[in-house]
């Protein structure tokens, strides 16, 4: 016989459990407002990533040469460019390009970084010293020459300028992975999993990984903006995303120098929307840190 179900009982504690988590939420905002700011920027600008397709109010891909350099107006917000595209739209899905190769270039740079910062901090050795040179070798060369290196090397694409962004990304977070790691690695419960009998690796995955990950998130955060600002550069100097996808990196570089006197609309919207990028992240990133670092709860 199944034992009665009180209600009421289950229905306060759920309500407690809802009122908790809004009160958690609402104590967050107020205790980081700049924090929440960058998490509903950065919110907004992928949400607008996301459904571009059906946000844009025109096809950001079709030329009308009687536009041609159309201020702003009640048809297209933000004015029309040298061909007659919309430029709102073409900012619209360009956030998709722009924010998708910040993204996939963080998450890409921060797998790499992880990888070889465990792997350096808890082996050791030869291979400890061998990760650390490529590593200072790679964080020699400043980030923008190294990823201008890279992009030519392997040649304008989507996902070439991924992987170039990442590579530049990776000797930071490989150096303080390693740091954490070797802390860790001689602290009492390594001993015990040790002494229990696991392996070397699942101790590093299992009980070494999961304790680096707060100084992870926060640097992932910081170098989403510093992504996208990168992409943009790239795009800029004609070495990030080919044609036809619009970036805003490849917006201002098609009209910064020849149309910033007649038609400075196509360079400020696409310059806003860089900024807003990278003002969000940075927002986020150093409102996570806060978060996550205990000595900073404790003032």
């Amino acid at each position: 016989m199944q034992p009665l179900v009180n209600y009421e009982v289950e229905l306060s504690r759920a309500g407690a459990n809802v009122k908790g988590r809004f009160g958690t939420v609402a104590f967050l905002i107020r205790r980081y407002p700049l924090g929440a700011l960058g998490v509903l920027v950065m919110a907004l600008l992928i949400f607008i990533a996301v459904f571009a397709n059906l946000i844009m109010p025109h096809d950001p891909l079709t030329t009308h040469p009687l536009l041609s350099l159309g201020a702003p107006s009640s048809e297209h917000w933000f004015g029309s460019d040298y061909l007659g595209r919309d430029v709102l739209s073409r900012i619209i899905l360009g956030a998709r390009t722009s924010i998708g190769v910040g993204v996939g270039a963080t998450i890409l740079g921060t797998l790499f970084g992880t990888a070889i910062g465990l792997a350096s901090g808890f082996a050791g050795g030869k291979l400890d010293l061998v990760l650390q040179r490529l590593l200072e070798m790679l964080q020699a060369i400043p980030s923008l020459i190294l990823t201008m290196t890279m992009a030519a090397v392997l040649g304008p694409s989507v996902m070439n300028t991924i992987l170039a962004i990442a590579i530049t990304k990776t000797p930071i977070l490989g150096r303080v992975i390693r740091a954490n790691t070797l802390v860790l690695r001689e602290l009492t419960y390594v001993d015990a999993a040790r002494a229990a009998g696991m392996s070397e690796w699942r101790i590093a995955l299992r009980h070494i990984l999961p304790n680096t990950l707060a100084p992870l998130i926060v640097l992932t955060a910081a170098n989403l903006g510093s992504a996208i600002l990168i992409e943009a550069s790239l795009s800029f100097l004609g070495l990030g995303i080919p044609e036809p996808y619009p970036s805003w990196g490849k917006m201002l570089s098609s009209s910064a120098a020849e149309y910033i006197g007649t038609a400075p609309w196509l360079v400020i919207y696409p310059g806003l929307f860089i900024s807003l990028a990278v003002f969000g992240s940075n927002l986020l990133g150093d409102a996570l840190r806060d978060i996550l670092d205990p000595r900073s709860r404790a003032h």
